[in-house]
């Protein structure tokens, strides 16, 4: 396999995984959201729901862009940590949507989301000391996350 081609199957990989986490969110996210989550108490500041799939569409296409650079950089072996941690704020992310929209409770979610909060941050971190445009990929999804944590827990608060 050339380089090239190496490098454009390692992009794919990323955009997969990442897409495939997106997805599996997403479907847990769809059991509650046309029908609980319309019944929570939600603050002024509340995106339209409309806003969300677009937003974290694009967050992970970032996300997936920032590790494939990571990866191209270190290979699986150089970039161990780096993308472990990836790996790591991707379950935690999952995680989110299981406990928020899946189990509904935002209570529960709220400390989730402090924690993926941390492994972004750790992440965005690992992936600047190796690249810092990587690390910059992940900027936008640390606000992101960071308005969500302060959206979850006024959500929590209401209901």
């Amino acid at each position: 396999m050339s380089p090239r081609t190496h490098s454009l199957a390692g992009l794919v990989f990323f955009l997969l995984l990442g897409f495939a986490v997106s997805a599996l969110g997403g479907a847990v996210t769809a059991s509650s959201v046309g029908t609980w989550y319309q019944g929570l108490a939600k603050p002024p500041f509340n995106p339209p729901d409309w806003i969300f799939a677009p937003v974290w569409s694009a967050l992970f296409v970032l996300m997936s862009l920032a590790a494939w650079r990571v990866w191209k950089i270190g290979g699986m072996g150089g970039a161990r940590r780096e993308l472990g941690m990836y790996a790591i704020q991707l379950a935690l992310n999952l995680g989110w949507s299981v406990l928020f929209f899946g189990l509904r409770r935002p209570g529960w979610a709220l400390v989730e989301l402090v924690f993926l909060l941390a492994a972004i941050i750790v992440t965005l971190a690992m992936f600047w000391r190796r690249d810092r445009l990587a690390g910059g990929l992940f900027v936008p999804y640390a606000a992101w996350v960071a308005f969500a944590v302060v959206l979850n827990s006024a959500i929590w608060w209401l209901n």
